[in-house]
């Protein structure tokens, strides 16, 4: 393959002026992306990994599944506004579920029976409920999980409780520690991607992908990950390498890694299922599809009910 600078300046010849943001081999058979800043815009310039022909320039602001993308985190709002909104809703969520299957769990043996299927020939407020509860039961671990993995990429706290919970109560400080290029030497301008790649490469002979980004500031390091399976993130090797010099900081390999951080980096891959490949994401796809069909059910269940309380107490009368 092409070395990282190549592509990155066959990139940046496209937009003079333009911040280099990172680099993507995403596998043999895949084409490299190079990701740049360019007028308040990102762009995603897809090359021939091993020729350097271009291949697409695709401007991030006017994709649609980015545009779906920022509506899922921050409603197309601004990220201070939207981000806190959709938080809080997934809080919530999470809060709803585990209190809905404490309602829903059967007391006998009569309810037990009657917990895990949909009466489809009953009226239909029975069906709806039905759909409500046994449906809700079924998508309840994917749907938890999904969201759980996407509050552990928003906040801290809850990548720290996960961490805390997967250790056993024990920290590894050292994990969180990043290392910083050597201000005092002198630097020409461009860090040094190249022997980034190579280090990594050598280091790490079976990862099918890797991501190189970092070195743009004056004290940041180049970061390069060599993930072992293409498009998937939850197992990787880790590399902070100087930008100046090209001197290896510190290497992170998955196998040193406790199980709190392994379990963080697969926060992406369980939220679209990707961990199990295309199946996965049809299982999270499906299990959304529930999650989202939940608030119409149940509130048609509480309007039933408001319905049946308002005739009682006019019959009272």
């Amino acid at each position: 393959m092409l070395a990282p600078s190549a592509l990155r300046d066959s990139a940046m010849k496209r937009y003079p002026g333009a911040n280099f943001t990172r680099i993507i081999y995403a596998g043999n058979n895949r084409s490299a992306t190079v990701m740049i800043l360019a007028g308040g815009d990102y762009h995603n310039i897809f090359f021939n990994p091993y020729t350097g022909a271009f291949f697409a320039d695709q401007n991030l602001r006017k994709d649609f599944f980015t545009v779906v993308e920022y509506i899922h985190l921050y409603l197309l709002l601004p990220a201070n506004i939207g981000k806190p909104i959709v938080d809080v809703a997934v809080v919530i969520f999470v809060v709803m579920m585990i209190t809905g299957i404490v309602l829903w769990w059967p007391r006998n043996k009569a309810q037990r029976k009657q917990s895990f299927t949909v009466k489809w020939k009953a009226r239909w407020r029975r069906v709806n409920y039905d759909l409500h509860n046994v449906m809700g039961f079924y998508a309840l671990i994917i749907a938890l999980i999904i969201a759980i993995s996407g509050l552990s990429m928003s906040y801290e706290w809850v990548r720290n409780g996960l961490n805390k919970t997967a250790n056993l109560g024990h920290s590894f400080p050292e994990e969180k520690q990043i290392p910083e290029s050597d201000t005092a030497i002198a630097y020409s301008g461009k860090p040094l991607l190249d022997a980034a790649f190579a280090y990594a490469a050598v280091h790490s002979p079976e990862a099918q992908m890797f991501m190189i980004y970092g070195g743009n500031e004056k004290k940041e390091a180049i970061i390069v990950s060599a993930y072992a399976k293409a498009l998937h993130f939850y197992h990787s090797d880790t590399y902070f390498v100087d930008r100046a010099t090209g001197k290896v900081l510190k290497a992170m390999p998955h196998t040193k890694k406790s199980a709190g951080l392994k379990l963080n980096e697969m926060s992406y891959d369980l939220h679209t299922g990707q961990i199990l490949g295309f199946a996965g994401k049809i299982i999270a796809f499906l299990a959304s599809l529930v999650a989202a069909s939940l608030p119409v059910t149940g509130f048609l269940v509480w309007w039933g009910k408001r319905r049946s309380t308002k005739k009682k107490i006019i019959r009272a009368h």
